[in-house]
């Protein structure tokens, strides 16, 4: 299976005893994701979760507030 430019496929993990999961070291480079850095859990009980940086979350809401709030001919959608 061809994988599309800039998307992964990391592998699978096994979920341990105590609900923990270990991110594959591709990954964790990839996405530069370092021991002490706070992850956040999304979840949809129908597509499943997704684990994101806490930081690029904020970002992005950041960066969806600021188009909210100026209104600009930039913020169709």
């Amino acid at each position: 299976m061809e994988v599309p430019k800039g998307r992964y496929i990391f592998g699978t993990v096994k979920v341990g005893e105590r609900g923990q999961i270990v991110i594959p070291k591709e990954a964790r480079e990839v996405f530069q994701i370092r021991a002490g850095d706070t992850m956040i859990v999304l979840g949809d009980e129908k597509w499943g979760l997704a684990v994101t940086k806490a930081d690029v979350l904020e970002r992005h809401a950041k960066e969806v507030f600021r188009k909210i709030a100026g209104g600009g001919a930039d913020d169709a959608g």
